[in-house]
């Protein structure tokens, strides 16, 4: 009877992280970049226009730098493979006793891991020593352009959300405008971490505080930028 198939979180590592980083990045990036500019004295309108401007370039350098970041962790697992290969090319036995070294270090007899490690060779040795020795699987592989789709994807819907409520407000209430993007900003954070903590499995206290304290941080520090800057070029 065969046990039925198992659903780990650990299958999402890869869009996970690239759609959770390119959300916070979305709303966090233009909540301070329009926190900045109204503390700054901007035009309603204005402030408008530059969000929407920073939507689309953050959600494209998303795209590249993801691309670029994990194409190079790509390019590194396929060198440490092609690597492997060679040495399992050149010296089969010795790379079979240190495959039951692994074996043995995790708590395998010596007899056992080397009989694990000779059927686990024939099988394929390439794999073998790419899991066990490399840390390398299918499920941690690195997978770029869904890394960079991920993340543009995410940045640009993460973004929009503050963007919504700026264009609301510039009609509804401007001289409000800044009040009404760090709350709503805040509350969308504290929303994404605890939906990106339970689809990882962690505690969604522990992310949806982690999240919002920092992107706090952040919209403030921006905020102090602008008004400083704003006084300084109004002098």
């Amino acid at each position: 009877m065969r046990l039925p198939a198992e659903n780990h979180r650990s299958a999402r590592i890869g869009w996970l992280r690239a759609a959770v980083l390119g959300a916070n990045d979305g709303i966090v990036s233009t909540a301070s970049l329009v926190l900045g500019v109204a503390a700054a004295g901007t035009e309603p309108r204005l402030i408008l226009l530059t969000s929407v401007s920073g939507l689309i370039a953050g959600a494209m350098s998303m795209a590249a730098g993801e691309f670029i970041s994990v194409h190079s962790q790509k390019d590194t697992e396929h060198a440490d493979l092609a690597r492997e290969r060679a040495e399992l090319a050149q010296d089969p036995a010795g790379e079979q006793r240190e495959l039951a070294d692994i074996y043995v270090g995790r708590g395998l007899s010596l007899a056992l891991a080397d009989q694990v490690a000779a059927q686990l060779m024939a099988h394929d040795a390439l794999a073998a020593h790419g899991r066990d020795e490399l840390g390398l699987s299918d499920t941690t592989a690195a997978r770029p352009l869904q890394a960079a789709w991920a993340s543009a994807a995410s940045f640009a819907l993460g973004a929009a959300l503050p963007i919504a409520v700026v264009a609301v407000t510039v009609v509804a209430a401007p001289a409000q405008l800044s009040v009404w993007v760090s709350a709503s900003s805040l509350a969308f954070l504290a929303g994404l971490g605890a939906l990106s903590a339970q689809a990882g499995g962690a505690p969604i206290w522990g992310g949806t505080w982690r999240v919002a304290f920092w992107g706090a941080v952040a919209m403030a520090v921006t905020a102090a930028a602008g008004a400083i800057f704003g006084a300084v070029a109004g002098v």
